[in-house]
């Protein structure tokens, strides 16, 4: 990590999902100065408060130059803004396969604000990194966001610290060598050829089957059961949104 770049840490909660929501943003500065960001939401979801969060910030450090490397435990946020956004701008927010996109608003406020940071300042001054940090591993900085998100959710509040990194109490700065979003296993390459992947949700619980046969086996004869075959990762990605599930939270099962 350079020395000379700000550091961002954010995270959002939903409490219930969709419920009560809550986000948490750290940014520490090249200067040796850490601001401590966090809203609430009454009715919302946890990956709208993700995008928030992620909003926040850049809204805060619109006007401050240098590279900014943000780290977030969403894949649904990594994936969405570097992989999924243009092309669904250019289908007029739609999917690949002609749905709507879910939460179009907090996209292209996202795009928005991206695209006005590289307006006013130009080159590396402008430069966007995104960093993958699982969550509840103990990661300093992801530890502290999501419980400024948590907090806020359950509409708690939470004392936000501002002032100098001397004396900030988490080493934002100690993170994995490897932030990259995970790859996907052999296995699920291979069943990606037909298919996605195929969801199951049996109460709370949540799981990503490799192929449809062990799908069915959880949900049949289960009351209220859902289940969905998904055809490309945006997809799978819609329907979880649409489900009020965290990609995160979702479990494999081979």
């Amino acid at each position: 990590m350079k020395s000379h770049a700000t550091f961002v840490f954010a995270d959002g909660a939903c409490s219930g999902n969709p419920g009560p929501g809550g986000w948490g943003v750290i940014i520490a500065t090249p200067d040796g100065q850490v601001v401590e960001l966090g809203g609430h939401e009454p009715e919302t979801t946890n990956n709208r408060m993700e995008l928030t969060a992620v909003g926040k910030a850049l809204r805060h450090l619109e006007a401050t130059p240098g590279p900014l490397h943000i780290h977030t435990d969403s894949t649904y946020v990594i994936q969405g803004i570097t992989r999924w956004a243009f092309g669904w701008s250019k289908r007029g927010w739609k999917t690949a396969d002609g749905k709507e996109v879910a939460n179009t608003a907090y996209w292209k406020r996202l795009m928005a604000l991206l695209a006005q940071r590289k307006q006013v300042h130009t080159g590396e001054a402008a430069a966007v990194e995104w960093h993958y940090v699982r969550g509840h591993v103990g990661v300093p900085g992801n530890e502290r966001v999501d419980a400024i998100a948590v907090s806020f959710s359950r509409g708690k509040g939470q004392r936000l610290y501002t002032g100098a990194l001397s004396t900030y109490e988490v080493d934002i700065h100690d993170v994995p060598e490897d932030t990259s979003v995970p790859e996907e296993s052999p296995k699920q390459r291979e069943a990606k050829a037909k298919a996605h992947s195929y969801l199951s949700q049996v109460g709370r619980s949540v799981k990503r089957h490799a192929t449809w046969a062990a799908c069915e086996r959880r949900v049949k004869g289960v009351s209220d059961a859902r289940f969905k075959k998904t055809r490309s990762a945006e997809d799978e990605a819609q329907i979880l949104d649409d489900w009020g599930v965290r990609p995160e939270d979702v479990q494999s099962e081979d």
